[in-house]
């Protein structure tokens, strides 16, 4: 396998997410959980911005530990 495959293959295991806010008329604040691509993982509903900026940023956190935990019980699984 060449430098350039594994580079390749390392950028596709590896995700970035982001939380994105949207400002609703009457209703508050909606949250998402999306990665790159703009697949979501989580969304919500808040009436205030610093309560939707809270549960997506809860929801990013939980994300990434259970993805973290998966990972590691996978790799002492191999041992």
């Amino acid at each position: 396998m060449s430098l350039r495959d594994r580079h390749e293959q390392g950028a596709h295991s590896v995700g970035m997410f982001e939380v994105i806010l949207t400002r609703r008329k009457r209703f508050g604040w909606r949250w998402q959980v999306c990665d790159q691509s703009g697949k979501i993982f989580a969304d919500g509903f808040d009436r205030t911005r610093p309560a939707a900026k809270y549960h997506g940023e809860r929801a990013l956190f939980f994300l990434l530990s259970q993805a973290y935990l998966r990972n590691r019980s996978a790799a002492s699984s191999e041992d």
